[in-house]
Protein backbone atom coordinates (compact mmCIF):
# COMPACT_ATOMS: atom_id res chain seq x y z
CA UNK A 1 0.00 0.00 0.00
CA UNK A 2 1.11 3.49 -0.94
CA UNK A 3 0.62 6.79 0.43
CA UNK A 4 1.49 9.17 -2.50
CA UNK A 5 2.77 13.10 -2.02
CA UNK A 6 5.32 15.15 -1.97
CA UNK A 7 7.93 13.02 -1.06
CA UNK A 8 10.91 14.39 -3.69
CA UNK A 9 11.71 17.75 -5.10
CA UNK A 10 12.25 18.24 -8.60
CA UNK A 11 14.95 20.74 -9.74
CA UNK A 12 12.76 22.55 -11.34
CA UNK A 13 10.44 23.00 -8.49
CA UNK A 14 12.86 23.37 -5.86
CA UNK A 15 11.67 25.34 -2.71
CA UNK A 16 13.22 25.83 0.57
CA UNK A 17 14.05 22.48 2.48
CA UNK A 18 14.61 21.82 6.40
CA UNK A 19 18.35 21.24 6.33
CA UNK A 20 18.32 18.35 8.98
CA UNK A 21 16.36 16.50 6.29
CA UNK A 22 18.09 17.60 3.28
CA UNK A 23 20.18 14.54 3.38
CA UNK A 24 16.76 12.13 3.15
CA UNK A 25 15.90 13.65 -0.11
CA UNK A 26 16.72 12.52 -3.20
CA UNK A 27 15.93 14.23 -7.31
CA UNK A 28 13.02 12.64 -9.04
CA UNK A 29 13.92 12.62 -12.73
CA UNK A 30 11.85 14.16 -14.69
CA UNK A 31 10.42 10.79 -16.46
CA UNK A 32 9.55 9.24 -13.40
CA UNK A 33 5.42 10.34 -11.79
CA UNK A 34 5.31 10.62 -8.02
CA UNK A 35 3.64 7.42 -7.30
CA UNK A 36 7.16 5.57 -8.97
CA UNK A 37 8.98 7.96 -6.43
CA UNK A 38 6.69 6.23 -3.99
CA UNK A 39 7.39 2.67 -5.46
CA UNK A 40 10.79 2.88 -4.76
CA UNK A 41 10.59 4.42 -1.22
CA UNK A 42 8.93 0.77 -0.67
CA UNK A 43 8.08 -1.80 -2.68
CA UNK A 44 10.87 -1.56 -5.76
CA UNK A 45 13.70 -0.42 -3.10
CA UNK A 46 12.95 -3.72 -1.14
CA UNK A 47 13.28 -5.98 -4.69
CA UNK A 48 16.48 -4.13 -5.64
CA UNK A 49 17.85 -4.52 -1.90
CA UNK A 50 17.30 -8.30 -3.08
CA UNK A 51 18.96 -7.68 -7.03
CA UNK A 52 21.78 -6.04 -5.28
CA UNK A 53 22.11 -9.21 -2.82
CA UNK A 54 21.84 -12.20 -5.23
CA UNK A 55 24.17 -10.14 -7.71
CA UNK A 56 21.87 -10.61 -10.73
CA UNK A 57 23.45 -10.31 -14.17
CA UNK A 58 22.43 -10.99 -17.42
CA UNK A 59 24.49 -14.99 -17.05
CA UNK A 60 21.55 -15.83 -14.74
CA UNK A 61 18.17 -17.34 -14.82
CA UNK A 62 16.08 -16.07 -11.68
CA UNK A 63 13.10 -17.34 -9.91
CA UNK A 64 10.86 -15.09 -8.36
CA UNK A 65 8.21 -16.79 -5.88
CA UNK A 66 5.24 -14.65 -4.68
CA UNK A 67 4.03 -12.07 -7.61
CA UNK A 68 2.95 -9.21 -5.35
CA UNK A 69 3.73 -6.20 -5.30
CA UNK A 70 7.63 -6.70 -4.25
CA UNK A 71 7.64 -9.80 -6.82
CA UNK A 72 6.37 -7.57 -9.22
CA UNK A 73 9.39 -5.22 -8.86
CA UNK A 74 12.19 -8.03 -8.45
CA UNK A 75 10.61 -9.34 -11.84
CA UNK A 76 11.01 -6.00 -13.89
CA UNK A 77 14.31 -5.22 -12.49
CA UNK A 78 16.08 -8.67 -13.06
CA UNK A 79 14.61 -8.63 -16.54
CA UNK A 80 15.94 -5.00 -16.79
CA UNK A 81 19.61 -6.43 -15.81
CA UNK A 82 19.30 -9.15 -18.79
CA UNK A 83 18.29 -12.20 -16.99
CA UNK A 84 15.33 -15.06 -17.57
CA UNK A 85 12.65 -14.85 -15.18
CA UNK A 86 10.32 -17.33 -14.10
CA UNK A 87 7.96 -16.21 -11.69
CA UNK A 88 5.51 -18.34 -9.76
CA UNK A 89 2.36 -17.36 -7.80
CA UNK A 90 -0.70 -19.27 -6.83
CA UNK A 91 -2.99 -16.55 -7.93
CA UNK A 92 -3.32 -16.61 -12.35
CA UNK A 93 -4.05 -12.92 -12.50
CA UNK A 94 -0.71 -12.14 -10.59
CA UNK A 95 0.80 -14.56 -13.60
CA UNK A 96 -0.28 -11.93 -16.03
CA UNK A 97 0.88 -8.98 -14.50
CA UNK A 98 4.61 -10.74 -13.90
CA UNK A 99 4.23 -11.47 -17.56
CA UNK A 100 3.54 -8.05 -18.65
CA UNK A 101 6.63 -6.75 -16.13
CA UNK A 102 9.32 -9.05 -17.54
CA UNK A 103 8.95 -12.97 -16.61
CA UNK A 104 9.69 -14.92 -19.53
CA UNK A 105 8.07 -17.70 -18.37
CA UNK A 106 5.52 -18.05 -15.51
CA UNK A 107 4.64 -21.08 -13.33
CA UNK A 108 1.63 -21.99 -10.85
CA UNK A 109 2.60 -22.86 -7.61
CA UNK A 110 2.96 -26.19 -6.28
CA UNK A 111 4.16 -29.79 -5.95
CA UNK A 112 5.31 -29.54 -9.51
CA UNK A 113 6.79 -26.24 -9.76
CA UNK A 114 10.30 -27.72 -8.85
CA UNK A 115 10.43 -29.59 -11.64
CA UNK A 116 8.93 -27.61 -14.56
CA UNK A 117 11.55 -25.11 -13.18
CA UNK A 118 13.98 -28.12 -14.01
CA UNK A 119 12.60 -28.51 -17.25
CA UNK A 120 12.69 -24.91 -18.12
CA UNK A 121 16.51 -24.82 -17.56
CA UNK A 122 17.02 -28.42 -19.43
CA UNK A 123 17.38 -29.73 -16.35
CA UNK A 124 20.44 -27.58 -14.46
CA UNK A 125 18.15 -25.04 -11.81
CA UNK A 126 18.25 -21.61 -11.22
CA UNK A 127 21.39 -19.01 -10.42
CA UNK A 128 19.29 -17.18 -8.13
CA UNK A 129 15.80 -17.56 -6.49
CA UNK A 130 14.08 -15.05 -4.72
CA UNK A 131 11.11 -15.50 -2.27
CA UNK A 132 9.02 -12.93 -1.62
CA UNK A 133 6.12 -14.85 -0.83
CA UNK A 134 7.60 -14.86 2.65
CA UNK A 135 5.48 -18.40 2.70
CA UNK A 136 7.22 -21.96 3.44
CA UNK A 137 6.71 -23.34 0.63
CA UNK A 138 7.89 -20.57 -1.35
CA UNK A 139 11.23 -20.29 0.62
CA UNK A 140 12.01 -23.88 -0.09
CA UNK A 141 10.87 -23.72 -4.05
CA UNK A 142 14.10 -21.70 -3.64
CA UNK A 143 16.26 -23.87 -2.53
CA UNK A 144 14.77 -27.28 -4.32
CA UNK A 145 15.20 -25.27 -8.21
CA UNK A 146 18.15 -23.27 -7.54
CA UNK A 147 21.37 -24.90 -9.47
CA UNK A 148 24.74 -26.54 -7.55
CA UNK A 149 26.11 -22.77 -6.33
CA UNK A 150 23.01 -21.09 -6.80
CA UNK A 151 21.97 -17.95 -4.73
CA UNK A 152 18.73 -17.48 -3.03
CA UNK A 153 17.45 -14.33 -1.71
CA UNK A 154 14.89 -14.50 1.61
CA UNK A 155 12.81 -11.26 0.86
CA UNK A 156 9.66 -12.23 2.24
CA UNK A 157 8.36 -11.38 5.53
CA UNK A 158 6.69 -13.56 8.20
CA UNK A 159 5.90 -17.33 8.48
CA UNK A 160 8.68 -19.98 9.12
CA UNK A 161 10.21 -22.62 7.72
CA UNK A 162 12.46 -26.02 7.85
CA UNK A 163 13.97 -28.19 5.59
CA UNK A 164 16.69 -30.15 5.46
CA UNK A 165 20.11 -28.34 5.09
CA UNK A 166 22.10 -31.02 3.86
CA UNK A 167 20.46 -32.05 0.38
CA UNK A 168 18.77 -28.46 0.03
CA UNK A 169 22.06 -26.12 0.93
CA UNK A 170 24.95 -27.42 1.70
CA UNK A 171 25.30 -30.41 -0.49
CA UNK A 172 24.59 -27.75 -3.83
CA UNK A 173 26.74 -25.12 -2.19
CA UNK A 174 24.24 -22.49 -2.20
CA UNK A 175 24.55 -19.06 -1.35
CA UNK A 176 21.34 -17.85 1.28
CA UNK A 177 21.03 -14.02 1.50
CA UNK A 178 18.73 -12.68 4.03
CA UNK A 179 17.60 -9.44 2.54
CA UNK A 180 15.34 -6.65 3.89
CA UNK A 181 15.37 -2.89 3.26
CA UNK A 182 16.69 -0.63 0.68
CA UNK A 183 19.12 2.64 1.71
CA UNK A 184 19.38 6.16 0.55
CA UNK A 185 21.61 5.37 -1.57
CA UNK A 186 20.53 2.33 -3.26
CA UNK A 187 17.30 4.21 -3.98
CA UNK A 188 19.38 6.67 -5.30
CA UNK A 189 20.84 4.06 -7.93
CA UNK A 190 17.61 2.72 -8.21
CA UNK A 191 16.02 5.96 -9.33
CA UNK A 192 19.20 6.53 -12.15
CA UNK A 193 18.46 2.43 -13.04
CA UNK A 194 15.16 3.17 -13.68
CA UNK A 195 15.44 6.89 -15.95
CA UNK A 196 18.27 4.87 -18.05
CA UNK A 197 16.24 1.76 -18.86
CA UNK A 198 12.73 3.77 -19.45
CA UNK A 199 11.31 1.31 -16.77
CA UNK A 200 7.88 2.50 -14.98
CA UNK A 201 6.94 0.91 -11.49
CA UNK A 202 3.60 2.28 -12.10
CA UNK A 203 2.70 0.07 -14.54
CA UNK A 204 2.34 -2.25 -11.59
CA UNK A 205 -0.80 -0.70 -10.09
CA UNK A 206 -3.80 -1.81 -10.49
CA UNK A 207 -6.07 -0.33 -8.08
CA UNK A 208 -5.90 3.66 -7.14
CA UNK A 209 -8.15 5.20 -4.34
CA UNK A 210 -8.41 8.84 -2.73
CA UNK A 211 -7.53 9.60 0.24
CA UNK A 212 -11.74 9.61 1.20
CA UNK A 213 -11.67 6.10 0.29
CA UNK A 214 -8.86 4.26 2.60
CA UNK A 215 -10.75 1.62 4.01
CA UNK A 216 -11.48 0.47 0.93
CA UNK A 217 -8.48 0.49 -0.51
CA UNK A 218 -7.39 -1.77 2.07
CA UNK A 219 -9.76 -3.90 1.91
CA UNK A 220 -9.03 -4.47 -1.83
CA UNK A 221 -5.11 -4.71 -1.09
CA UNK A 222 -5.99 -7.41 1.74
CA UNK A 223 -7.94 -9.43 -0.29
CA UNK A 224 -4.26 -10.75 -2.01
CA UNK A 225 -5.53 -10.40 -5.91
CA UNK A 226 -4.26 -7.08 -6.63
CA UNK A 227 -0.93 -5.05 -7.50
CA UNK A 228 0.15 -2.09 -6.15
CA UNK A 229 -2.29 -0.68 -4.34
CA UNK A 230 -2.00 3.03 -4.14
CA UNK A 231 -4.07 5.93 -2.32
CA UNK A 232 -3.38 9.67 -4.02
CA UNK A 233 -3.79 13.18 -1.91
CA UNK A 234 -4.11 16.82 -3.91
CA UNK A 235 -1.07 18.50 -2.47
CA UNK A 236 -2.48 22.25 -3.00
Amino acid sequence: MEFVGPLYERKKKARPIDGSKARTLLHLPDGLTYTEGALVACGFGTAYQGILRAGVSGRDTVLVVGLGPVGLGAVMLAASSGAEVIGVDLIPYRLELARNAGAAHVLMGGEEAAQEIRDLTNGRGTEVGMDCSGSAAGRRLCLEAARDWGRVVYIGEGGSVTFEPSPLLLHKQLTLHGSWVCGIHEMGDLLEHLSRKGLHPETTVTHTFSLSDTKQAYDTFDAGKTGKVVILWDDT
